[in-house]
Formats: C-alpha cells, structure tokens, sequence
C-alpha cells in the first residue's frame, strides 16, 4: 500500500483489488469479506477447512489461498484491514448463517459475498413484498429533516379521514422527539403505556398486555363519523422514558428488531380494526425511519422543500437505493408532499420544487447523468409523484405542532390541497393489497 491514507470510502474498491490476485479454490466453501461495526475488513469462511489432524490436501490448499488473500488485504487496506496473520477467521456454518438474520447487508460480490455489520440503519437495504389482501392502509410520514410540519399534518389528516367515516389509527414512531403524543393526545385522558412501554415489555414477553393499554381517543375526534385513535410514544406517566428507549432498538435472538416493530403494528391493527394507520416517525435516516418507509408495507409521503440541501440529502438515500437495486420498488411507494409552501408565490415555489425533485430524483435515484438536459421519463405513478407533489401551504395560523381542535379557521386553506388526495376512492387497498 502506498502512503495515502485509505478511507472507509475506498475499501470496497481496494478489497476488489485484493481479490483480483488470488483464484479462490471451491474447496474454499463459502467466502464472506465482512467489514465490522468498526469499518475494518476480514475474511471469514467455515471451520471446516480450518488446520486439523489429517486434513485433506484440498483443505491445506483452499486455506493458503485465503492467507494470501488476507495479506493482500491487510497491505490494500491499512487501517481498515486486520493484520495478515489475524486476517482469516474460522466460524461454524451457523455463525456463518446469522448474516442472514442479524442486523448485516449482504451482497454478492464478484467470487465471495460482502458483508456490512450495523449498529443501525439496517432496514434502508430492504424492500420486502407485501402481504397479498392486507384490508388496512398504511402511510408513514417522513421527512429527512426536521421542522416541515410532519406531525401536525397527521393530526390533520386523520381528523379528516374520520370526519368521511375512516377509523384511523395513528402510531407516533418519533419516540425521540414525541411532540404528537403531546399535541394530539388530550393531557388528562392518556392511555395507561405507549409505543415505548411496548417495545420493553415484548422483550420479557408482556408485549401482549400492553397492546389493548396504548391507544387513546383525543377529545376532537369524538364527535366525527369515524375515529381517530393515536398510539403515543408514551403513556401517561412517563416513568423512566430515557432507560426505555435506550431498549427499544434491540434486536431479539429469535426477532430482528424490525420483526418486532412488524408486530407491533399488527397487534395494533388486530385491537382496533382501523381502516388506515398513520405512521408518523423520526425525522432523518436513524432506524425507526428506516422500517417505517421500507419496511413496513407503507406508502410513503415524503415532505421537502424546495431548497437544494434537502434534496441533497434525499439524494444519499436515491443514491443508496439505486446502488443496492431497490429503486424501483421503493418509488412506487413515495409521494412528495412540498411542506412550508408559501402561498404568496405558490406557483413559483412549485416551479422551484418540482425542477430539484425532477433533478434528484432522475440523477440519483435512476442514474442519469449529472449532465443530462433530456427529458427524464419515469413511468406514469412516479410521473404523478414528481410533476403534482400534494402542496401543504404554510400559514400564519397554523403552528407546525397545532392540535387539530384549533386548524378549523386555516385547515382548508393550508391543508385543502394534500387532503384531497385522500378520497375513500384512492385510499381503499385494493384485492392485492396495498397496505
């Protein structure tokens, strides 16, 4: 390796490199290159053909071949490699296997398989399938920065859909910031737990028993043909919130965390027998963001702005989705909704939106050049996503965090827009499923 430093960018490039001078026997077995949750790169194969007592000479063979490769590694690599002699590491078949089932990226690459092992953030490299004939509609709100109103447009929304007889289930997902658990829920009637409680009690097998404890009715929501209930981050005394939600991302041994947020969400449903749910969750890319867009079977509305730096920052997931063969399936679950618009210079803040959108979305999510001036032509749902995003009008009268009891006089008028995208005709699941 020469003496420029080699970044955590650069490993993959450098650990193909590596790869390139070695032809691995397939006596090998199986080949992972796992980069650790501290960025440092090793080979890792099945103990089967680790040194013993009469080995066979192909055993012998393969694992020279793997030492090689494993000082190639340690010189491409420098930092981010492992010593040559501690390059190899020797894992039973089931060890090999959880990389299948934990928190870990994994991906062919060229003759063995790459491995990403995460603290989080592992639920952005999947787009599961979703059940056939679900009979409840799912949107997760998110936005990638904070502040767009997220929140209180779901409180909006799901009075709307309840006053037109929808029975509306809302989730606060961002427990770290659980400002509609405050806003929506009146503070003397709170359920006894909330998504919270949930998350800790499951772990010791109590889950079951807080579920039917977590949902409450807002007092704006009593008099509407249908109704709203909403699930808080958490329930009526807090108690000690910080050491529960230091507990709420953990992985089970029999369930991936995101398994568990899945069943969360049907035994929800399952209690309440709610026609839509309403996810409102963590702004950014942290975890609980990341299951509630990709992997929960949701639509997505996706709140921005006009300004560049917040595409920009889509961008870093476009990018990352297009690199990982996800795009496709996940645009066919986004709609852009423009938040904060200005009413005074609608039109040509929309102008504005839709040329950074149209932007992002053709270079980073489909790969068209950064000097394409043709016309980008996706097919016609994400055609309708791009060129009519749902346009939420900022207004004087409406805080970003209001209850809804207090949005009648400037509802219409902000909100008139994005809710008529939610007519019972265009939100009913269809035979397939949809939710």
């Amino acid at each position: 390796m020469n003496g420029d430093m080699v970044s955590f960018d650069k490993t993959r490039e450098f650990a193909r490199g590596a790869l390139t001078t070695v032809d691995i026997p397939i006596e090998a077995g199986d080949v992972y290159f796992v980069r650790d949750l501290f960025g440092k790169v090793r080979v890792c194969v099945s103990d089967r053909i680790e040194k013993k007592k009469n080995e066979p000479a192909e055993h012998k063979r393969a694992r020279c071949v793997l030492e090689e490769l494993a000082s190639r590694l340690s010189e491409q690599l420098g930092s981010h490699g492992y010593p040559a002699d501690n390059g190899v590491l020797f894992m039973s078949d089931s060890m090999l296997k959880t990389f299948e089932d934990t928190r870990a990226d994994v991906e062919k690459f060229d003759r063995v398989y790459w491995v990403e092992r995460l603290i989080v953030g592992g639920e952005w490299w999947t787009v599961p399938d979703r059940r056939p004939n679900r009979c409840v509609k799912r949107w997760t709100l998110f936005s990638i920065m904070g502040g767009l109103g997220r929140s209180a447009a779901a409180a909006v929304l799901a009075r709307d859909l309840a006053r037109r007889g929808e029975r509306v289930l809302v989730v606060d997902l961002d427990l770290e910031s659980p400002s509609l658990s405050s806003a929506a829920l009146d503070a003397d009637t709170p359920p006894a737990f909330g998504v919270a409680d949930w998350f800790v009690e499951e772990l010791v097998g109590q889950g079951d028993r807080v579920i039917e404890r977590m949902t409450g009715e807002p007092e704006w929501a009593r008099n509407l043909k249908g109704e709203v209930r909403i699930a808080p981050a958490h329930g009526a005394d807090p108690g000690e919130y910080l050491a529960k939600l230091g507990r709420v991302y953990m992985d089970r041994r029999d369930s991936p965390w995101i398994a568990r947020l899945r069943k969360l969400l049907d035994g929800l449903e399952a209690a309440h027998s709610p026609t839509v749910v309403l996810l409102d969750i963590h702004a950014g890319f942290h975890d609980i963001a990341a299951a509630a867009v990709t992997g929960v079977e949701a639509d997505v509305l996706l709140f921005a702005t006009e300004a560049e730096d917040c595409w920009r920052n889509y961008g870093i997931l476009f990018h990352h989705w297009r690199e990982k063969g996800l795009n496709n399936d996940i645009c066919n679950r986004l709609e852009v909704v423009s938040a904060l618009t200005p009413p005074d210079d609608g039109d040509d803040y929309l102008r504005r939106f839709r040329r950074n959108a149209w932007k992002f979305f053709a270079h980073d999510l489909y790969g068209y050049p950064a000097d394409y001036t043709g016309r980008f032509m996706p097919r016609k749902r994400e055609r309708i996503t791009l060129v009519d995003p749902l346009a939420i009008y900022r207004s004087r009268n409406v805080a970003a965090t209001a209850s809804p009891d207090r949005l009648d006089a400037a509802e219409q008028e902000a909100y008139g827009t994005f809710l008529s995208r939610f007519d019972p005709v265009k939100i009913a699941p269809s035979g397939g499923g949809t939710g």
